[in-house]
């Protein structure tokens, strides 16, 4: 089929160093398989609907469910986006990612503990924390249930923040403890300041139009189905997903 997608050899080249070693019998062919994950999280296929030209579709899931457990798609995102090169500008944000019966049903386990889903306006919903450089590219990725803090999210994140001049957000983020954070670090905020504040804050409003890179980030992440649409009860494998999304689009 000419519409199937396939992984290039300079990609998986660069994808290479992050594999796991195999151990006992070798594995099959990592193209085929990572092509397939791939193809099945950007349309939000059941792996059982997986083309055959991937191969038996229960391979793609043991390798999919394998090293998301282990961390690994995250790794490959994170490792690849760690030469990101960025000294000026960093921006953050969140946003709603809407989850699907199948991964906020309770009967898995009880009070469904630990899956980082919360009920919000919009229903259901994982909230998704990043922060990306000053060309939308994603570079720290966080996950918390729907309801939690935009605070909770930057407080995870500040402490990886990269060495830049100046850090983008909007008024979610308007927090002196954060503002100190930043200063602390030796990064300029440009963050506008709440209405409820009595003294208003000044920021960069030329600077600041340039935040609508990582809202153009979000939305592209939400083009793969699997990604704006949580089906799956594992966090971590839902993570995997939004890191193998962002891997694909910005990173290889």
């Amino acid at each position: 089929m000419s519409d199937l997608f396939w992984l290039s050899d300079a990609q998986m080249a660069r994808l290479e160093p992050y594999f796991p070693k195999s151990h006992g019998k070798p594995r099959v062919d990592d193209r085929r398989v990572l092509s397939g994950i791939i193809f099945i999280n950007r349309n939000g296929l059941r792996w059982r609907d997986a083309p055959a030209a991937y191969g038996p579709h229960k391979t793609l899931y043991n390798r999919w469910k394998r090293w998301s457990d282990k961390g690994i798609f995250a790794k490959m995102m994170v490792g690849l986006a760690a030469g990101h090169g960025e000294k000026k500008t960093v921006m953050i944000d969140a946003t709603y990612l809407k989850a699907h019966r199948t991964a906020s049903s309770l009967g898995g386990q009880k009070g469904g503990r630990g899956r980082l889903i919360g009920r919000t306006k919009g229903g259901m919903n994982t909230k998704l924390h990043a922060i990306c450089d000053s060309q939308g590219r994603p570079l720290k990725l966080f996950v918390t249930a729907g309801q939690v803090s935009d605070y909770i999210g930057a407080r995870a994140l500040c402490d990886g923040l990269p060495d830049v001049d100046w850090l983008l957000g909007d008024r979610g983020y308007d927090a002196d403890w954060f503002r100190e954070a930043l200063k602390d670090k030796g990064i300029r905020a440009c963050i506008p300041g709440r209405k409820q504040r009595k003294k208003p804050v000044k920021y960069d409003k030329r600077r600041y139009k340039r935040r609508n890179r990582i809202e153009i980030m979000f939305g592209r992440l939400k083009d793969w189905r699997r990604v704006a649409t949580r089906y799956d009860r594992c966090p971590k494998v839902f993570l995997s997903a939004i890191a193998l999304a962002a891997l694909v689009i910005y990173w290889l």
